[in-house]
């Protein structure tokens, strides 16, 4: 019965928040900020598809053997999720009228850095991966989840994004143990359902920004 509504919760997760990335593109009015808002939505969602599409599958289908492709599918969904991040500090730039070439350029070699980490043959994505490379490929995406929590923490107002940091945050204090131990206690997996929860309320406040841009 738990596997069957995780299953459903993954479902909701992808159909709602892809309607929501979608929603967010088409209502930004050619505003360039939520406009990334959106496709960063839409990045997010289409990457955690290649993940939880098989781990659905996996749900239905207990005697099915989806090793090989939830192993393609995390490898997938840690690419999807890096751009996912470099967007989120561009969105960052554009709306709070922060720009910083230096912090661009940082945030864009983290990037760079952690996609050609995880491309390495020994993640062993479809097999038993080791916990090591699991930390080296992690390392630059906590500085650039890190870097994006402080700064809309330092640039919060009393508007919407204001909990951005927040959601962040708990997103990667979620994850983290998942990355470390999991491997070991599998119970400790279940925490992705509350970091999956984080993403839903940072969609959401994209989505309720662009309902700021009809007002006016």
């Amino acid at each position: 019965m738990g596997k069957i509504m995780e299953a459903v919760f993954c479902v909701f997760y992808l159909i709602f928040t892809m309607i929501i990335g979608i929603k967010t593109v088409t209502k930004s009015k050619g505003n360039r900020a939520f406009t990334v808002f959106g496709y960063m939505t839409i990045i997010l969602v289409c990457g955690d598809s290649f993940h939880l599409v098989p781990r659905i599958f996996a749900a239905i289908n207990q005697s099915g053997d989806y090793g090989f492709w939830l192993g393609i599918g995390k490898l997938i969904t840690s690419i999807t999720m890096t751009v996912f991040y470099f967007l989120m500090y561009c969105f960052y730039e554009i709306h709070f009228q922060k720009k910083s070439l230096v912090l661009r350029i940082v945030m864009a070699m983290l990037m760079v850095i952690r996609i050609a980490l995880c491309l390495f043959p020994q993640n062993d994505w479809t097999g038993a991966a080791p916990v090591t490379w699991g930390i080296y490929r992690n390392i630059p995406f906590t500085i650039m989840g890190l870097l994006v929590i402080v700064l809309f923490f330092i640039n919060r107002k009393d508007d919407i994004f204001r909990w951005m940091w927040l959601a962040v945050a708990l997103s990667f204090i979620f994850y983290l143990p998942v990355v470390l131990w999991a491997d070991v206690h599998p119970m400790i997996g279940m925490l992705m359902l509350p970091k999956t929860c984080m993403y839903i309320w940072i969609v959401m406040m994209g989505y309720k920004g662009t309902k700021s841009l009809v007002q006016k």
